[in-house]
């Protein structure tokens, strides 16, 4: 007989219960609660999330299913569907937040790798939209006959896991969002086209800090200084000055721009940074590696619950998406932790069938027991 606890069990040990409980107390998060506390609707979220589940309805059919194991899973005995339904609808969803923000701290500090040979960290910023029908979220009003929400999302390139994320109505601007990153000294920040914005472009260069933007192809720029002899793939390396009024007052330093043509396609891409030391070839690199925000949005949309939303409140939409954040850094932090030679997809999809087995985690991923999970 199996003495080990379930698995569900087994990934709750790598959750720091004590801080969360702090956070909880600090919102009064379980004030008046008699039974179903924010720590069993967190358990329960993140259930859903490991086992994939599509709806609300969905979700407690699956727990009801295992009503002998649900206590010993830690989720408590009264989870019900109008228990989750109203704890999603009236609890103070930066109780998740903070929680949140503290699992991509720790997920971060496990994961750190050195890539580019800079003092800072390299970060990549871009958001994604996530569609919602109007008729039913009203509050997530985009477009005449259609609803959303935006996640800003600071991807920590060398960690290879998200370091800030930002939710907004899906009407705001990109740029708009530039403001709410924690910025530090020393570190690099990768922009896209959309964040053209000189003001907060200089305020990264006034902290300290370093950037990489894709400049739009009208931009007016004045060289003062350039590089002659210039490595294939170069098209120009200048340093100068903004000639429109807007700009230059916006940012009335010097700053350098790069022109490349991608080897591979020929496409051509001006660069704007504030680095002026780094090579042509490293501020090409910095931008190529923006990508893996792009492949961190595909992954959390098509293996995560944060498409379909298991309540029509803003507030449940953010506790969904932020319990989507934790499971996704625990799934992270497992795979360092236990030293796992698998992709963190791959530990998704074996946690996600084996939930409520009675399996050590090392056996559960031991290679002679699975065969190896193929991303599609």
């Amino acid at each position: 007989m199996h003495k080990d606890p379930f698995v569900l069990s087994q990934l709750v040990q790598f959750l720091n219960r004590s801080k969360f409980n702090r956070i909880v107390d600090k919102y009064d998060g379980d004030k008046y609660v008699k039974s179903y506390t924010c720590w069993d609707q967190l358990l329960t979220m993140m259930f859903g999330q490991l086992s994939n589940r599509e709806s609300l309805r969905n979700l407690i059919v699956a727990l009801e299913a295992h009503a002998g194991k649900v206590y010993h899973l830690g989720i408590g005995k009264s989870v019900s569907r109008s228990n989750l339904s109203k704890a999603n609808e009236q609890r103070d969803y930066r109780i998740f937040e903070e929680f949140a923000f503290f699992m991509i701290a720790e997920a971060r500090r496990r994961r750190i790798q050195k890539i580019f040979e800079f003092a800072g960290h390299v970060y990549a910023f871009d958001s994604t939209t996530i569609d919602l029908c109007l008729s039913v979220f009203e509050w997530a009003k985009f477009r005449k006959h259609k609803g959303g929400i935006k996640m800003h999302t600071l991807y920590d390139v060398e960690a290879q896991v998200l370091a800030f994320v930002h939710i907004t109505e899906a009407k705001v601007h990109d740029s708009k969002a530039m403001s709410e990153i924690p910025y530090e000294n020393g570190a690099h920040y990768i922009f896209d086209r959309g964040y053209n914005d000189f003001g907060n472009l200089y305020t990264i260069n006034r902290i300290g800090a370093f950037f990489v933007v894709r400049a739009k192809t009208n931009v007016r720029f004045k060289p003062e200084t350039w590089k002659r002899r210039l490595p294939t793939n170069v098209v120009s390396d200048a340093i100068g000055y903004f000639t429109v009024y807007k700009s230059a007052k916006d940012y009335p330093e010097k700053l350098r721009k790069v022109v490349c043509i991608d080897p591979e396609d020929g496409t051509r891409y001006i660069f704007l940074t504030n680095n002026l030391t780094a090579s042509a070839e490293t501020i090409a690199e910095l931008y190529r590696n923006r990508w893996s925000v792009e492949l961190f949005f595909k992954w959390i949309k098509h293996h995560l619950r944060v498409k379909k939303f298991w309540g029509t409140s803003e507030n449940a939409a953010r506790i969904q998406i932020y319990c989507a954040i934790i499971t996704y850094c625990l799934v992270a932090i497992v795979q360092h932790d236990m030293k796992l030679e698998r992709s963190i997809y791959e530990v998704l999809q074996i946690l996600g069938i084996s939930l409520t087995d009675k399996t050590s985690l090392r056996d559960l991923f031991d290679e002679s027991n699975f065969k190896n999970v193929k991303v599609l």
